[in-house]
């Protein structure tokens, strides 16, 4: 039977399992919804990080998010997408993790969430810890006690 407590799994850093910044689709608070419209559907995910100028992360817009933010009362206002800017519509309230963090005080917020954005003391941007990400790592622990 597999000890999660062992420490091979949950005091597993963080740094080991994210995806670095510099491979994270983000945008800027400044940038235009529709930007952010068009980096989401290229890269096809469903939220990305919002940064400031200097790389600190001050939260995350989705596709629903930018939706929302240019339906009027009778038709979407599509023209609202270039006039806006990220800043407006963007969820501040996000899950954080440290880069210092283990995967041990990341499991639960992972549960409801599909990726964590990771931040250094300073709150600059470091990159994100999936769900997926973690349960490969796990996938592999399992398959490695099944082979004793």
């Amino acid at each position: 039977m597999i000890s999660l407590y062992s420490g091979e799994f949950l005091e597993v850093s963080i740094k080991d399992l994210m995806i670095p910044s510099e491979r994270v689709a983000h945008v800027q608070v400044g940038n235009s919804l529709e930007h952010a419209l068009l980096v989401l559907t290229k890269s096809g995910y469903t939220a990305i990080p919002v940064l400031d100028p200097h790389y600190r992360l001050m939260g995350l817009i989705s596709t629903p998010i930018i939706m929302d933010s240019i339906l009027g009362l009778q038709r979407i206002e599509f023209e609202q997408l270039e006039r806006k800017r990220v800043e407006e519509a963007m969820n501040t309230k996000i899950p954080r993790i440290n880069i210092h963090s283990t995967l041990k005080s990341s499991l639960d917020l992972l549960v409801d969430h599909p990726f964590l954005c990771i931040e250094d003391d300073s709150g600059i941007f470091e990159g994100i810890l999936t769900r997926r990400t973690v349960l490969l790592k796990l996938s592999q622990q399992v398959k490695r006690y099944n082979k004793k």
